[in-house]
């Protein structure tokens, strides 16, 4: 029997190894992957960068992610959301102490617009990023594995994502990965705004063989 630790994949040095939980002391470097990725649609909400990768660094939640692992360095990242938090925290007073009342409260509302509460029995991903460079080795695959073994191991029935129009990328893997489409809701008042004009629902059932004990046995 694998003697690995529970949430925990060895990692290869012929590949990336897997994670459950961001490790200390690389909350910059998962803060900078997330912002990468989720810039655009964030920016209005909490540029300038440098700022707001600082703020994502100091209030993310370590046991909300499932990290990738090349070469001692996070590659990639997935977040969730269970028990009412997710990777990236930060509640009201953050925002208002980071930004100032002023500048602080129009963020507010738009960090409400784009906020997803998990349904019972459901997890919801929070975005997976993975470094440009690192591309291409299967490392989102990974992720989206990982995180279905933590939605089996908390009992969820199903996860669920979103995934906007100007990413087919993103819903390529995801539908590879057993993602179906349950509904698509046009945005385009916020096109402008966050770059994209439509958000699609997509959902995963969760299988007893996604459990993390099922799969180390």
């Amino acid at each position: 029997m694998d003697t690995t630790e529970r949430g925990q994949r060895p990692e290869n040095p012929d590949g990336p190894g897997v994670r459950r939980g961001v490790p200390e002391g690389s909350e910059s470097r998962v803060a900078a992957l997330y912002w990468e990725a989720f810039g655009r649609k964030l920016g209005t909400a909490l540029n300038p960068p440098d700022k707001a990768r600082a703020f994502l660094a100091a209030h993310l939640h370590h046991d909300r992610g499932v990290v990738a692992v090349v070469d001692g360095e996070v590659a990639g990242v997935a977040g969730y959301q269970l028990g009412g938090r997710g990777l990236m925290g930060g509640g009201a007073g953050d925002v208002l102490s980071a930004y100032g009342t002023l500048r602080g409260l129009p963020r507010l509302a738009l960090l409400a617009l784009m906020g997803r509460r998990p349904a019972d029995g459901e997890l919801v991903m929070d975005g997976i990023a993975v470094a440009p460079e690192c591309r291409g080795q299967g490392i989102g695959s990974l992720l989206l594995h990982e995180i279905a073994a933590v939605a089996a191991d908390h009992s969820c029935r199903r996860i669920r994502l979103d995934v906007i129009d100007v990413n087919p990328r993103a819903r390529a893997l995801y539908e590879r990965q057993g993602f179906t489409a349950v509904r698509t809701e046009k945005t385009p008042y916020l096109r402008e705004l966050m770059g994209f004009g439509a958000v699609t629902t997509m959902h995963r059932p969760v299988a007893s063989t996604d459990s993390t004990n099922r799969r180390q046995a």
